[in-house]
């Protein structure tokens, strides 16, 4: 299908969804747009909690990829959502959702997909792609981040430098503690509060932070956290701060130490020179470490991406439709 540069494929309606029980009690939303017969793509979502969108659809020629995209343990259209403080968070973690992906390849009856996503959803790329490299074709990554505990301690503590006032309201949401481990898990014991009052304030103090951070990106409309409906803040929160607490259950530098798994599936980095959320030295690091990854650097974009990023991405997926 033909579109120009800068832009997105039109918008596509799913022809087949479902909900895939996933055990645990838990069922996890999945949909397939595109060609029945094109080149199999998964969408990995962000956040960790952020539940797919249906603009990451129009990344992909629909004439030639059969894209899947799934909503995450506890968000979007997945069951029970975390929104739900009765919602057990002890079955959400990176090897749940891990697995969670390998049954739904299997469920598709999908021998290998190529994998994108961004921010948490290249995190959860690189744990899956390293655990089942066979399964993995080529990998598109934006705005690479690799969850580590330094990682985790820029982006809600180190970050507090560039935005002083906004740190100190956030760090004043939870008192007690002002290091960046037990500031998150501080804000994980709010979202697991039985007062209703506790989980929206810990919530709408988590996003106006998470906006901070972003706040010198040209980011049109509303601000992308704040913004977002209750029921859906309220899970997206609950569930960063539960996988940041733990440092999403991975071995520190794990995925970065394990890159020679990746060895010999091509994959395209996309980053933002000025991403402050995540600074560009992890991508640089895991390209170092990953000899078939391709590194752009954005100079003019960030953590949200923009033009350029856009442009980037889709001349990645192109190029891997074959």
């Amino acid at each position: 299908m033909h579109r120009e540069p800068d832009d997105l494929y039109p918008p596509t309606e799913p022809y087949g969804s479902g909900m895939l029980d996933v055990g645990d009690g838990n069922h996890v939303y999945w949909e397939l747009c595109g060609n029945p017969d094109g080149k199999p793509a998964l969408v990995v979502h962000g956040g960790p909690g952020s539940g797919c969108s249906p603009r990451a659809r129009q990344y992909f020629d629909p004439d030639r990829y059969r894209v899947v995209l799934f909503d995450q343990r506890g968000c979007g259209r997945s069951t029970p959502h975390a929104s739900d403080p009765a919602t057990d968070m002890s079955h959400n973690t990176t090897a749940h959702l891990i697995a969670d992906m390998e049954r739904l390849r299997e469920h598709l009856s999908i021998d290998n997909w190529l994998l994108y996503g961004g921010s948490w959803g290249s995190t959860l790329i690189l744990a899956y792609a390293q655990e089942h490299p066979e399964r993995v074709t080529e990998a598109v990554i934006p705005s690479v981040t690799t969850t580590r505990r330094s990682e985790i301690d820029w982006l809600y503590r180190g970050a507090g430098r560039l935005f002083p006032e906004a740190w100190d309201a956030f760090r004043a949401g939870v008192p007690e503690t002002d290091d960046a481990t037990g500031l998150v898990a501080a804000y994980a014991r709010r979202m697991e509060s039985e007062d209703a009052v506790v989980r929206e304030k810990a919530a709408a103090d988590w996003c106006a932070w998470e906006d901070a951070v972003i706040s010198m990106e040209a980011i049109p409309g509303p601000p992308p956290y704040s913004s977002r409906p209750d029921r859906a803040q309220q899970a997206f929160v609950r569930i960063c701060a539960h996988y940041f607490s733990h440092g999403a259950w991975l071995e520190e530098g794990r995925l970065l130490a394990r890159a020679d798994r990746l060895t010999g599936i091509p994959a395209a980095l996309i980053h933002g020179r000025f991403d402050i959320a995540g600074p560009l030295i992890t991508a640089w690091e895991l390209n170092r470490a990953w000899p078939d990854a391709e590194l752009t650097v954005i100079d003019n974009a960030g953590h949200m991406g923009g033009t350029e990023t856009r442009r980037a991405v889709l001349a990645a997926l192109d190029g891997f439709a074959g």
